[in-house]
């Protein structure tokens, strides 16, 4: 099938517009490809430090010839979805000894859970603890010992960080390995229901703690199809993960394959054979392009709207608000996975999954098939999904159609037209809002504000029953310079049952909302921030506010807005406690939301 024009154009503007970087990156990679495998470079000395603990392994390291794959882990076990990478260093390591090569971890990255931190002090460290990720697992392969690199990491801000090292160290392979999400709990919609009779105040914490220990009920990702399951959603459309490798369960037979066949494949891509395969070349214009055509097409996180472009910037590619909004303009909405729908990641990979949506999405000419991955040439090859037979791992083609179409559907009979993530402009900055979820009748909302500078100040005035009418909220202050742009997701109730009681409402916040923000609409990551001087430091309590995800309309419609001096507040209150202390630099030297909001690139 013929690349469709859009996205054909698109990939081309990103190309012309990264020219110059991207030209410099590939240059910095090439070099360090030249000079050979690593540690041919290395003193006696220096080998013997990185050896003296490694066994049985130690000839073979200090042979220099055999590949030496390094292992960068998220693992802790406060986080279901990283507690199964426990065993995973033992298994790659074996698997890698049986081919004649050799593995060592690294290094591990912090991990921490936007699930336990959701309207906490906590939260505050969560966008930047992505960059915190990049650089730790940069420390760890910068003892340049390694032929290629595994990264095990699932969550949030833990992908998006390992990517950044691995387009870093883009002379080495890079593979990432998945735990897979949690086998399937109380259903979504039933805990969400039981959220919002909690905020409304007809049920007691009793009931609630009881849906939400059902539903995040055991090893595995949360199962909605939030940030962390789009990042096993990128890596597939981005050709990093092996096909089908996303969605497998936890400690199953074949989630052991699939690490272990990821093991041997990192070891047969390195320089030192005849298939290299470095990340700085896997991780191009086209992977990125594929990477946006599946967060549209499934109606992925938000989130992603930030993590791409600090993703893409690591490999000198420049991405642009306008390139998800055009992209999104063309994808149809293939897929209906909570808080988009009713089913959970189980279902939608039972259903069909991603090799369904990546065979559609080639056959419409909206994907870039000629993609180089850690799987070989080509983006065809991730339409074969894996199986367990008496022969042991192979990949055959997945069915073609459907198992479920009120869970996922070909493209010319979407659930949406479009993509479903809208860039929004006006004379209150930029941003997005995502209306996958959003019915029809909400995606304009016009009405007057008011203005918060914390979440909690819109519970207490929910609680205080002063609600009443038609209204935007406006939360400000909450974006990366402000205190390092937490999630606003726990106000997804308290809105919703406003909007249940036949209120028109949406929120505008310069923060973010999680990945399993849903129905109510949001305009997110406005820029520039309130604390940087941006316009919604000017809005005050009654300006009317038109919120168009039709047209992408961001507008206070007042008079005299645009004139305002804009409010300077006291945010000397979250600038200490629980480590927010150690951020400081961060939130002075963090880059705007439109470029990822990173501190690092």
């Amino acid at each position: 099938m013929t690349l469709d024009a859009t996205i054909a154009r698109v990939t081309d503007r990103i190309r012309a517009r990264s020219e110059g970087p991207r030209g410099d990156y590939l240059a910095r990679m090439q070099a360090a490809a030249d000079a050979g495998p690593a540690r041919a470079h290395l003193s006696c000395g220096n080998q013997a430090h990185a050896y003296a603990a490694m066994g049985e392994d130690k000839d073979k390291l200090a042979g220099e010839r055999a590949p030496n794959v390094g292992i960068v882990t998220a693992y802790n076990d406060m986080l279901s979805a990283h507690q199964p990478f426990e065993t995973f260093p033992q298994t790659i390591k074996a698997a890698l000894r049986e081919v004649g090569a050799t593995a060592q971890v690294a290094g591990g990255v912090p991990a921490m859970c936007d699930g336990v931190t959701q309207g906490q002090p906590g939260m505050d460290l969560s966008l930047f603890s992505r960059d915190v990720i990049a650089m730790a697992a940069a420390v760890a392969l910068s003892h340049n010992t390694f032929d290629a690199a595994l990264y095990l990491g699932v969550c949030d801000k833990i992908v998006p960080g390992l990517i950044m090292a691995a387009a870093t160290f883009g002379h080495i392979p890079a593979i990432f390995i998945p735990a897979g999400p949690m086998t399937t709990g109380l259903p979504n919609d039933e805990k969400a229901k039981v959220r919002q009779q909690f905020a409304a105040g007809e049920v007691g914490r009793d009931a609630l703690m009881a849906a939400e220990m059902a539903s995040y009920h055991g090893p595995g990702t949360c199962t909605f199809y939030g940030t962390a399951n789009t990042n096993q959603m990128l890596m597939e459309f981005m050709g990093l993960h092996l096909p089908g490798a996303s969605f497998v369960n936890p400690n199953t037979p074949l989630r052991d394959a699939l690490t272990v066949a990821g093991a041997k494949r990192a070891a047969e891509i390195t320089a030192l054979g005849n298939d290299y395969r470095p990340a700085s070349e896997v991780l191009d214009e086209k992977a990125f392009v594929n990477g946006m055509v599946g967060l549209m097409a499934t109606g992925g996180s938000t989130n992603h709207v930030l993590h791409l472009p600090a993703m893409a910037r690591a490999a000198g590619i420049v991405l642009d608000l306008e390139d998800f909004d055009e992209i999104s303009s063309v994808v149809p909405l293939m897929a209906k996975v909570y808080p988009n729908g009713l089913a959970d990641v189980n279902h939608f990979h039972a259903a069909g999954g991603l090799q369904f949506m990546i065979r559609h999405l080639l056959d419409a000419g909206l994907l870039h098939e000629d993609a180089k991955t850690v799987a070989g040439d080509g983006l065809t090859r991730y339409t074969q999904e894996p199986k367990i037979t008496e022969d042991g791992l192979v990949w055959e083609e997945a069915d073609p159609e459907s198992q479920n179409e009120k869970i996922l559907r070909k493209p010319a009979d979407p659930f949406q037209k479009t993509g479903g993530l809208k860039q929004l402009e006006g004379n209150l900055g930029r941003g997005v809002i995502k209306v996958s979820a959003v019915a029809p009748e909400r995606h304009v909302i016009e009405a007057p504000v008011r203005v918060f500078k914390e979440q909690h100040e819109v519970k207490d005035a929910f609680k205080a029953g002063e609600f009443t009418s038609d209204t935007i909220v406006v939360v400000r202050f909450q974006g990366p310079k402000a205190n390092g742009m937490p999630e606003l997701h726990s106000l997804t109730p308290t809105l919703a049952v406003l909007q249940d009681r036949g209120l028109k409402v949406a929120l505008v916040t310069d923060g973010r909302m999680s990945g399993a923000s849903g129905k109510v609409p949001a305009a997110i990551h406005v820029s520039p921030e309130a604390a940087d001087g941006g316009p919604l430091a000017k809005l005050q309590d009654g300006d009317m506010v038109r919120l168009d995800a039709t047209t992408g309309e961001l507008t206070c419609l007042s008079e005299g807005f645009e004139s305002r001096a804009p409010v300077e507040p006291d945010l000397s209150g979250n600038q200490f406690g629980l480590g927010r202390e150690l951020f400081g630099a961060f939130r002075t030297h963090v880059g705007p939301s439109t470029k990822g909001a990173s501190v690092v690139l």
